[in-house]
């Protein structure tokens, strides 16, 4: 299967900021990817080089099998971090404008452009003013933006910032309908679970290095559960587990306490020695997070200096900076 996206030691700075160091990257036809990490991580800068919206200093780009994303630009949807409508344009107006300026112009558009109003619950829309909006109903119209065209590939730079649980599962379900179509899809979001519900493949970056390129199946594989979660019938049967070979430490945790395994121990056979230890309301085996797998590459990487609880508050407050008010 072709690449959408080659990049091949792409470098971008920013004075003497390094913003994109050296990335490698290629993304398949038709694939479903994540460009995770951080606010600032450089996500964003390597998504604008995509879009050619900002060039690189050093390194080769291709997209859809061009030198760059202009002489493309009619098979790319693309939904910018920063929000922005023709704010005293009417709502059909705008999407009608921006589907004639990617091509889709005919007899067909004004259906169409009405049919994804319906869609996303925008319907009574069509006729008010964009700034008669609200700024999830704008990022709404935006994605209609994006998508009106059918382009080949699709680019969404932080999509869920700032919207309700409710219009989040909406654009949700309408990427993975954008992908099931055959579409590429690449958004780029700080708040990792997001990425885990929805990604293939994921590419994790942390102060312009790309520290992880892998599927979400491999990244399973390759970062074992080291965590057991049980719920002990008398709590004092917490203490008895934590003596138990393989046994690294024991947490109270909600509901119930955290157990944290050594390494080579066997996750499978310690949970039966737990059950044969205490009698147990529960129990289970907690799959690594996506933050886990961040923090655990980030702290291990002499180069990047960073402890655990200012990683894991980075990444918290960036999630709580995304959600709606």
């Amino acid at each position: 299967m072709p690449d959408a996206i080659i990049m091949d030691g792409v470098t971008k700075t920013f004075g003497e900021k390094v913003a994109v160091r050296e990335m490698n990257m290629a993304v398949p036809e038709g694939a479903l990817y994540g460009f995770i990490g951080p606010n600032g991580a450089g996500k964003t800068t390597t998504i604008r080089m995509i879009m050619s919206i900002l060039f690189p200093d050093a390194g080769r780009l291709s997209v859809l099998g061009k030198a760059s994303a202009v002489e493309s630009k009619d098979r790319i949807g693309y939904l910018p971090e920063e929000r922005g409508v023709y704010k005293k344009m009417k709502v059909g107006a705008f999407l009608k404008l921006m589907g004639k300026l990617k091509g889709a112009a005919g007899p067909e558009l004004e259906k169409k452009v009405k049919d994804w109003l319906e869609r996303v619950d925008l319907g009574d829309c069509y006729k008010k003013r964009c700034d008669e909006l609200s700024k999830g109903m704008q990022q709404k119209v935006q994605f209609i933006a994006a998508v009106l065209h059918e382009p080949e590939l699709l680019i969404f730079d932080e999509p869920f910032s700032g919207l309700d649980p409710v219009n989040m599962r909406l654009l949700r379900d309408l990427f993975l309908e954008q992908h099931r179509a055959g579409r590429t899809v690449i958004f780029s979001t700080h708040v990792m679970h997001q990425a885990e519900q929805l990604c293939d493949h994921l590419v994790m970056i942390n102060k312009g290095d790309k520290v992880l390129d892998a599927s979400l199946d491999e990244i399973r594989d390759q970062y074992d559960p080291r965590t057991i979660l049980f719920s002990p019938v008398d709590p004092a049967g917490a203490e008895s587990v934590a003596s138990l070979p393989g046994v690294e430490a024991v947490e109270p945790s909600e509901g119930g306490f955290e157990v944290s395994l050594r390494n080579g121990t066997e996750p499978a056979a310690l949970m039966q020695q737990i059950l044969q230890q205490t009698p147990v309301i529960k129990i289970e085996l907690r799959r690594p997070t996506l933050e886990d797998v961040f923090i655990d590459i980030v702290t291990r990487d002499a180069a990047h200096e960073a402890d655990e609880a200012s990683l894991r508050a980075a990444l918290r407050a960036g999630a709580a900076e995304g959600a709606p008010a």
